[in-house]
């Protein structure tokens, strides 16, 4: 699962970063409550979710140089 998130878009890597993120706050709300088997599983998603944001990050850093390479043609 590690290494799954390295071949997707930029916005499919945001759409799963905001569904990472819900699931994380359903987590978050079950561990209040009591009713989780694998506490272990909030690191596991906090971890996920940063290996998302480095990514987007990196794609949209590298969106950024692309752009700034290219001259303005006005016709």
């Amino acid at each position: 699962m590690k290494n799954s998130f390295k071949n997707l878009s930029l916005p499919e890597l945001r759409a799963k970063r905001e569904e990472m993120n819900r699931k994380y706050m359903e987590l978050r709300f079950q561990i209040v409550i009591g009713h989780v088997d694998n506490p272990l599983q909030k690191r596991v998603m906090r971890r996920q979710i940063a290996r998302l944001n480095t990514l987007i990050d990196a794609q949209e850093k590298a969106r950024a140089a692309e752009n700034a390479q290219k001259p303005d043609v006005k016709v």
